[in-house]
């Protein structure tokens, strides 16, 4: 395909454009190929452009926005309260085809509403879901949802699993194992949604089904796909997060402990310091939502230069593969035919909205 180029919301997240735009050029820099627009208040965006030295201003384009959405607004204000924002502007240059994919470390929940505003679903898909790889023993697990869906139906779980199956596979991973992350492996064991997602996962037409995981086995690397509700998905990642870090300032105060302590701490420092980059979440940043007519990628809020650059990166890979047209034939035959086989089964439940 042509050149990639990505539309950026350059006023989003908790560090707003003064993290963005430096992380953007770095991206700009390290791939000559690469296209931007920063979108954004321009007189803000050309200042801090101007601090940086040899950038390539035929790859780069900055698109005013007049307004901001802030991080606590509810969606509903978003979608009708601010239709030059930063956010929506730059969608809008993916619905045009000015851009192949949008990037953002915004407000979530706007996001969400507004990607589906904007750019509308794929066929047969209720709801987009986010979509992170996390590190395990082996690899990586793709998870999702990771919070847009706080509450999902039977029906939305079993959408998720057949997307990130397609994600997967887009990944180069010919037969992706898909599980349902459960309070147990037994048939017996979750809520009425899990256990009805599981029968339709189930019946799925050439999907490689595993049936529950554990978180413990998600870790371990006992599937390459795991699927859950927004709220059991984002606390699972916070919490990753947050075991990472615990672990690492442990470490690090046990070899500071003593003098043998720290002679011990000086020999294993190397291994320590590899382990950290390994498992860094500033590396696995960016999700992705799946299910729409374009590609949006959603970073952390709080991500740094670093984060932002990795959440770049994977837009530009959704774009690569051109993940949208890989779900849509897919998702086509699988979703449409399967929802048409169980319209009498009652295996569905209510779902919630998404989560600010």
């Amino acid at each position: 395909m042509s050149a990639p180029i990505i539309a950026i919301d350059a006023m989003g997240g908790d560090f707003g454009p003064h993290c963005i735009v430096p992380a953007s050029l770095d991206c700009l820099a390290e791939s000559p190929s690469l296209h931007l627009a920063l979108v954004g208040q321009s007189s803000v965006l050309e200042e801090l452009v101007s601090r940086h030295k040899g950038v390539d201003r035929s790859r780069l384009l900055i698109v005013h926005a007049e307004e901001i959405i802030g991080m606590d607004e509810k969606p509903a204000q978003a979608l009708r309260g601010k239709p030059q924002s930063s956010m929506r502007l730059a969608l809008e240059l993916v619905r045009e085809g000015r851009a192949h994919a949008c990037v953002s470390a915004g407000n979530t929940g706007a996001l969400m509403a507004l990607a589906r505003l904007v750019l509308k679903t794929l066929p047969g898909v209720d709801r987009p879901a986010m979509m992170t790889a996390i590190p395990t023993r082996e690899g990586t697990c793709l998870l999702l949802d990771l919070g847009a869906n706080v509450d999902c139906s039977a029906e939305q779980l079993y959408q998720f699993g057949v997307m990130g199956s397609v994600a997967a596979q887009s990944l180069g991973i010919a037969s992706p194992r898909v599980a349902l992350l459960n309070v147990g492996t037994e048939d017996i064991k979750g809520n009425q949604q899990v256990k009805g997602a599981s029968l339709l996962l189930q019946r799925a037409r050439d999907l490689n089904y595993q049936g529950f995981i554990e978180g413990d086995g998600l870790f371990r690397g006992d599937a390459d796909v795991a699927v859950c509700d927004g709220f059991v998905g984002n606390i699972l990642l916070k919490s990753s997060e947050g075991l990472v870090q615990m672990v690492a300032w442990r470490a690090e105060a046990l070899f500071r402990r003593s003098l043998m302590s720290r002679i011990v701490g000086a020999l294993a420092l190397p291994l320590l310091r590899q382990l950290r980059a390994d498992l860094r979440p500033a590396q696995y940043n960016g999700a992705s939502f799946l299910g729409l007519q374009g590609i949006v990628v959603k970073s952390h809020g709080a991500a740094g230069r670093e984060g932002f650059r990795a959440a770049v990166r994977r837009a530009t890979e959704d774009v690569r593969h051109n993940l949208p047209q890989r779900l849509h034939s897919r998702l086509e035959d699988l979703l449409v035919s399967q929802r048409s086989d169980n319209s009498g089964d009652d295996v569905t439940a209510t779902g919630g909205s998404p989560s600010n």
